[in-house]
C-alpha cells in the first residue's frame, strides 16, 4: 500500500498526456462493418450497445477505438490472459479489428454506476473500533503486553494478521475477530492504524537505553533509524509497548519463524534484550501513512493520463470514467500481479492492496463519461 511511485512513472506517464479532445474520426462504412463483427463475436459478453453483460465485463460503448484495437492485439499476443478473447482476437483480421473498434467507439457511453466511493481510511476507522478495547482507540495501547498499532507499517500489519490466522504465530485473543474480517477490511484497518501518531512512552523500569543504543546498530538496517521503519513490510519498533517488544524478540528464539531474526537474537542474553527494548521504547515515532489523503493523492496521479477529456492520439489510453467497477478492480489487480504486460501500470499498481484498488475503482466507476 505504500504509495511510493517509481521514477519511471514521471518520465513515461506524462509523455503527451496534456493534449485535449478526441482526434479519432469514425468512418460510417467501418461502423456498419464493425456492427456485423460485433453481432457475431462480441455481443454475447459486451452487447450490441457496448454494455458489459455481467460484473467484471467492461463497457465498450464510447471507448476509444485505438484502445480497443490495442487491447485486442494484447489478447492475440498473449500479453493479456483470457482464452476466449485470445481465440476471437486471433481469428479477427486487422480490418475486422479496426471496424469492430470503430463500431463500439461510436456507441453512446453507458451511464455511470450509482454508488458511493469506497474510502479505505473510513472503512479502516470503522473496523479499528473493534480493536480499541485492547489496542486503544487510536492504536496506542495502554495495556501491558498489548502492542501499539498506531504508526505501524501497513503491509507488516497485514502480514502479522495472516500469521495469526495460519498459526504461524501463537494463537491470540483477537483470532476469532480476525476470522470475521475480509482481506479488504484488514487492509483498511492497516491503513487507518498506519495513519495514527504513536504516543511517546516513558522509559521502562528495566534496561538501560544508553547501553542498548549501540546494540541496535544491526537492527537499523531493516527497522530504520531509531526504530522508525521506512519499509511498509518491516515493523517500526519505536514507542512500542515494552512488555510486548520484549516478548516478541524472545519469541524468535522459539516460536517465530524468521531465520535472519533467529540468528540475530541467538547471542543476546536477557539483559541485552532489556537494554535494546529500553532504547526503542523511548524513541519518538511517527505515522507511517497519511490515509486521509492517500486515495485523493493516488487519483490525482491517475488523472494525469486518465482524467477528464485528456487524450493523446499517440497513446492507447482508455477512458475509465463510468467504467464497470468490478472490471476496473480486475484490471488494476492484473497489472499489480503481473498478469497484464504493461511495466508502467505494473509499477504504479504494485504498492496498492485490495482496499486502495477498490477505492480507485469505485471512484472512477462513479464518474460520468464526458
Amino acid at each position: 500500500m505504500k504509495h511510493v511511485l517509481l521514477a519511471g512513472f514521471v518520465s513515461l506517464a506524462l509523455v503527451g498526456c496534456s493534449q485535449q479532445g478526441n482526434s479519432e474520426k469514425q468512418n460510417p462504412a467501418d461502423i456498419r462493418a464493425g456492427k456485423v463483427i460485433a453481432d457475431k463475436e462480441c455481443q454475447g459478453c459486451h452487447g450490441l450497445d457496448g454494455r458489459g453483460r455481467a460484473p467484471g465485463i467492461p463497457n465498450l460503448a464510447g471507448q476509444r477505438g485505438r484502445y480497443i484495437m490495442a487491447a485486442l492485439r494484447e489478447y492475440r499476443e498473449g500479453n493479456r490472459v483470457h482464452s476466449a478473447l485470445r481465440t476471437i482476437a486471433t481469428d479477427l483480421s486487422d480490418d475486422d479489428t479496426r471496424t469492430v473498434a470503430a463500431y463500439y467507439a461510436s456507441q453512446a457511453p453507458i451511464p455511470a454506476e450509482k454508488g458511493s466511493v469506497f474510502s479505505p481510511y473510513d472503512n479502516g476507522k470503522r473496523v479499528a473500533a473493534t480493536c480499541a478495547s485492547c489496542h486503544g482507540e487510536d492504536g496506542n495501547s495502554k495495556t501491558p503486553g498489548t502492542p501499539n498499532l498506531a504508526g505501524q507499517q501497513p503491509r507488516y500489519f497485514v502480514t502479522a494478521t495472516q500469521e495469526f490466522l495460519t498459526s504461524a504465530r501463537e494463537s491470540a485473543p483477537m483470532d476469532p475477530m480476525l476470522r470475521q474480517l475480509s482481506r479488504l477490511d484488514i487492509e483498511s484497518a492497516a491503513l487507518y492504524f498506519a495513519s495514527q501518531t504513536p504516543a511517546q512512552r516513558p522509559a521502562p523500569p528495566t534496561g538501560n537505553a544508553a547501553i542498548g543504543e549501540p546494540q541496535t546498530a544491526v537492527c537499523g538496517g531493516c527497522h530504520g533509524e531509531h526504530g522508525v521503519s521506512t519499509d511498509s513490510a518491516t515493523p517500526s519498533l519505536a514507542s512500542q509497548d515494552p512488555q510486548y517488544l520484549r516478548q516478541a524478540i524472545k519469541a524468535y528464539r522459539t516460536t517465530r519463524n524468521h531465520p535472519l531474526m533467529t540468528r540475530l537474537v541467538a547471542n543476546l542474553n536477557d539483559q541485552d534484550i532489556d537494554n535494546i527494548v529500553a532504547f526503542y521504547v523511548t524513541q519518538k515515532s511517527k505515522a507511517a501513512e497519511n490515509g486521509q489523503t492517500l486515495l485523493k493523492d493516488i487519483i490525482a496521479k491517475c488523472d494525469r493520463c486518465h482524467g477528464g477529456d485528456i487524450d493523446n492520439p499517440a497513446l492507447a489510453i482508455p477512458i475509465i470514467n463510468g467504467q464497470n467497477k468490478d472490471y476496473l478492480v480486475l484490471a488494476l489487480s492484473a497489472y499489480r500481479d503481473g498478469k497484464r504486460g504493461s511495466s508502467l501500470m505494473h509499477n504504479m499498481s504494485v504498492p496498492y492492496g485490495d482496499s486502495l484498488i477498490d477505492g480507485i475503482a469505485s471512484y472512477y466507476a462513479s464518474l460520468p463519461v464526458k
